[in-house]
């Protein structure tokens, strides 16, 4: 039987803007993230989608796992830690990305 990890880390793009990073950055969409990541292992990447509220159609964002610790799989208890790591935000909604109208 495979043990919880203790702490995985996944990376995204760095050109998410502040919108997408106040999203993210919560523990709602780490509970998330941790029902969809399963057993992790470094270099799977995903998309999931991100809420975009009113201003934009859809923003699937490509997390990466870059360290996974203590275990295979995740579990409740298991940290969630996310790191930028140099990209840019790709798709049709471009509203609320740093890649996006500067006007």
């Amino acid at each position: 039987m495979s043990r919880d990890a203790s702490r995985v880390v996944l990376s995204f793009p760095d050109g998410l803007s502040e919108w997408g990073r106040d999203q993210i950055d919560t523990d709602r969409y780490r509970n998330y993230l941790r029902r969809m990541l399963d057993e992790p292992h470094v270099g799977d990447e995903r998309e999931e989608f991100v809420d975009v509220g009113c201003c934009g159609d859809s923003l699937d964002l490509t997390f990466r796992v870059e360290v996974v610790e203590g275990g295979s799989r995740v579990g409740d208890d298991t940290a969630i830690e996310l790191v930028e790591r140099s990209g840019r935000v790709e798709g049709g909604w471009r509203v609320q990305s740093a890649g996006g109208p500067t006007e």
